[in-house]
Order: C-alpha cells, then structure tokens, then sequence
C-alpha cells in the first residue's frame, strides 16, 4: 500500500487561524473603540 499524505486538516487549521486572528482584532477594536461609539450613540439619542 502507498501512502497518500491527508491536507483536509492542515486546511482547515490555516481557516481556524484566519477565523482566530480576525476574531482578535474585532475584540482589540471593540476594546478600543467602544466606549466612543457607545457615547457616540448616546449623544445622538440625547439630541433627538
């Protein structure tokens, strides 16, 4: 028998890093620019 080497799984590690460091720069925006948008909102809420 010959050995016929597997990629399905190194595809889907690359997605899953993709997936985990896009994650993180949504959660470093949001821990960023969150609090200005929420004041943001708020103000125009505010002024309606």
């Amino acid at each position: 028998m010959l050995y016929i080497p597997r990629e399905e799984g190194q595809g889907l590690v690359e997605y899953a890093l993709i997936l985990a460091m896009v994650a993180l720069v949504v959660i470093v925006m949001v821990t960023i620019f969150g609090p200005a948008v929420g004041n943001l909102f708020s103000n125009i809420v505010r002024h309606m």
